[in-house]
Parts: structure tokens; sequence; C-alpha cells
């Protein structure tokens, strides 16, 4: 991109130059690998609730919808990896920003931009809630533990979230993500961890019941109005457990041609999904057969389990370890795109540009200090922090996320590019097809985001 372009685009990072020698060796079992720790996170923890809301049948049906759409979604993106031909296009995008910018045009990359930095930071906003109720919970596991389960246990989270947002601050003075990549992979072992956990603690209290709890409607509600509301938040939260397009161009690069690395990303998503939406069905059905009506919106926090205390004390340690690791994996990015647009608006900037050296005692080598690192990413930190502490309610937070993120990332830049790419004319039955394919999850996203919003600020003022 030319630097004219660059400077109208702070937080668009489009990488145009030669490609560098890459020796590309996945396939389609590492590309399962990493769509499934891609996908996997703290969302699954939610989707106990979102069953508990839809009921026995709709709860089900609807995973299984969004894993379609997902599916779906997946198929139309990964023809972008190269262009002009999905197949032998000479040129790769390596991002998922240059396929849209290449296939769409610099506008609508800019636009696309955008709404990857929001839900780039509305993750850190999710990331500091989560771990602070995850840290609050073992506090009152242990109270509980220790004075019974009718004891009054109840603490606050702010404290947790600061504690949160210092070691960020500290983490994310890193200058880059080469620094922090052990952190990728100890967020990834601690996903799964956690989560095998809250499945197999939901499938033992139903085998101690002897029972399956739950209706076919679900969660009643005291009027239709509050239970399309609680509808709207599950479909927001299932929302936000499901998509990976941001992550997908990065995948695929990673792929060995022949085969043509669509035709491998389409079988490793196509395995991949099915093997996440059996575990998202069996987390979110065996903690709603467990709790029923009682399904907490968080399964690892809500209480429904009290023993063993150290399973579930270990469990939420888990959930803290992986956010912590996952606020830099999805912050870095937006850290490193800000600050190089920073170093080109001003190059001859000594608080922009200049390194300062800190020896400490005991630590080698000595840590490089920028004053523009310091202070961007320290604010950044504080911020999300600050609004983390004025919203503090799990489900409604990511919600939200979900409902935001899900349509213009998921759905509708993938459809415009494969038109694009495609060249699909206009009013033909493939048009037509893939035009209310993006409505219908347009409409969604809305009653999702709708719904979310109005349980968040209900939340709040309550």
């Amino acid at each position: 991109m030319a630097e004219e372009e660059q400077d109208t685009a702070p937080l668009l990072q489009i990488r145009q130059s030669a490609e560098p020698s890459v020796r590309r060796t996945g396939n389609v079992g590492t590309a399962v690998a990493h769509i499934i720790t891609g996908v996997i996170g703290s969302g699954v923890l939610s989707l106990a609730w979102s069953m508990a809301q839809l009921g026995w049948i709709a709860g089900p049906l609807t995973m299984v919808a969004f894993a379609s759409i997902t599916l779906t979604s997946t198929f139309l993106l990964c023809n972008s990896y190269r262009t002009p031909n999905p197949e032998h296009g000479p040129h790769r995008n390596r991002s998922y920003l240059e396929a849209v910018h290449n296939n769409l045009g610099e506008r609508r990359a800019w636009i696309c931009g955008i709404f990857v930095q929001i839900g780039l930071y509305g993750l850190g906003i999710a990331y500091t809630v989560t771990s602070a109720i995850s840290m609050r919970a073992i506090q009152k596991s242990n109270c509980y533990h220790r004075e019974g389960h009718k004891a009054l246990c109840e603490y606050e989270d702010t404290s947790y979230m600061l504690l949160f947002g210092v070691l960020q601050i500290v983490l994310s003075q890193a200058p880059n993500f080469h620094n922090i990549k052990w952190l990728s992979f100890v967020a990834a072992v601690m996903s799964f961890t956690y989560s095998f956990i809250g499945l197999a603690l939901g499938l033992a209290k139903v085998i101690g019941h002897g029972y399956v709890l739950g209706t076919i409607g679900g969660v009643s509600a005291s009027s239709a109005v509050e239970k399309a509301w609680l509808i709207s938040q599950a479909l927001g939260d299932i929302a936000f457990a499901y998509p990976y397009s941001i992550v997908l161009i990065e995948i695929q690069d990673t792929l060995k041609s022949p085969p043509p690395e669509n035709e491998t990303m389409k079988k490793a998503s196509t395995i991949a999904l099915s093997i996440t939406t059996f575990f998202y069905l069996c987390c979110g059905g065996f903690g709603y057969a467990a709790f029923g009506d009682a399904t907490p919106g968080n399964l690892l926090t809500g209480f429904g389990f009290y023993e063993p205390y150290w399973l579930i004390d270990f469990a939420n340690a888990c959930v803290v370890l992986h956010l912590v690791g996952g606020y830099q994996v999805y912050s870095q990015p937006l850290f490193a795109n800000t600050e190089r647009w920073f170093e080109k608006k001003f190059p001859r900037s000594g608080f922009v540009n200049r390194n300062y050296e800190l020896k400490l005692p005991l630590y080698s080598p000595p840590l490089q200090i920028n004053f523009l690192r310091l202070c961007f990413r320290t604010v950044y930190v504080a911020s999300t922090t600050t609004i983390a502490m004025i919203f503090p309610y799990f489900n409604q937070v990511i919600g939200v996320l979900g409902g935001l993120n899900f349509w213009p990332l998921t759905i509708y830049f993938p459809v415009e590019m494969y038109l694009k790419q495609r060249k699909v004319e206009a009013w033909t039955r493939k048009w037509i097809t893939l035009r209310i394919f993006s409505a219908v999850c347009f409409f969604m996203a809305i009653f999702a985001l709708t719904g979310s919003m109005e349980g968040l600020l209900s939340a709040k003022l309550s």
C-alpha cells in the first residue's frame, strides 16, 4: 500500500511486500489442531446457560445451525487465500485484512480493520471480566469448603480486575508477539483443560442425580418479551463461541501444496467444526441436564459445583492462565499496528522511535524501554480494565461481542470476497442464495446484539 494510503488507515496492517521464503509444511491434521485451539475458549463456559434459555430442542439445533453457518463461511473465505484464482493464483493473502484489501479494495479493508480492532479490544474487556470472576470463584470455593455451602461467601471482583490489569501492563511491554509466543502455547493447553473439567463435572452430576433436568422450552420467564431477551443473549453467547474467521487465513498460510490450500482447509474445517460442535453439545447439554432452570451463566463460577473444591479451583486457575495469555495473543497485533502507524507518521520523534536500555539487577539482557509503547499500552490496558469494572457481567459482555462481530467478520466480508473473486453476476441463483444467507445472518446478529445490550444495561441499572 502506498504511504499516503497507510496514513489514512492507522489501524490497518496490510503486507504487500514481496513474499519471504517460507517453508510451509502444514497438513489437514495440523490445521485441525490450530482451528480447535483457536475456537475453544472461554465462550464454552456459557454454553450450558445458553442451552438452558433455548431448551432441549432449540438449544442443540441452534448450536448445529451456528456450526453450519461457520462452516459455510469458512468454505467461502478459504477461497480468498490466493488471488486471483483460489487454487492457482500467484499471490498469497497472508492475513484476513490482506485478503479483504486485495479482493474488495482499500476502503472496505479500512472498515474491516475497524471491526477487527473493535473485536480485539472487546476481547480484552471480556477476558478481564472472566478472569476476575474466576479468581473470585477460587476464593469462594475455598470459603464454602471451609465454612459450609450455606455460608455467606461474597467477595468483590474489582480488586481482581485491577490485579489482572497490572499484570497485563507488565506483559504488554514485550516489544512484539515473538517475545511472548510461549504464552500462546500455555493458553491453548489451559483452555482444553478447563473445558474438559467443566464437561466432566456436568456429566458426573447427571450420573449422580440419575435423571436429566431441563425442559423442551427452556427456562421460563415472566413475559414473552423477557423470554425473547434471554433467547437473544443466548444467541450472542453461542455466536461468540464459534467463529474463527480472523485466524483462518493465517492457518491456511501454514499449509503445504499440492493439494491446493483451500481444498485442505475445507477438509480440516469440516473435521474441526464437527469435533468442536460435538464437544460444545456435550458441554452445554450436560451442564443443562445437571442444573435445569438453575444453570449458572458461567459453568465453573456459578457454584452449581462445590466439590471437589480443589478441582474447581484448578479449573478456574486454568481459566485465569488461559486469559492472561489470550489477552496478549489478541492485543499484540493491535499494539503493533497502531505503533507502526505512529512510527511512519512521526519518523523523527524520539518519543515514538527511540529505545532506552534499562539494566536491572540479576536480569540480563537489559530491558528496551520505548516511551510510546510504555504510554500507549498502559493506557490501553487501563481502559479495558476500567470498562470491565463498569460492566462486570460475563454472559452479557460476551453476548454483545458475539452479536457485534459475528456478521461483519464471519459473514459479510467472506461473502463479498467470494462474489467478487468468482465474478458472480447479480440476480443469478448463487448471488440470490448468498445474499439471503448474509441477510438472515445480519438480522440474527442484530437480534443477538440488541438483546445482549439490553441485558448489559439492565444488569448495570439493577
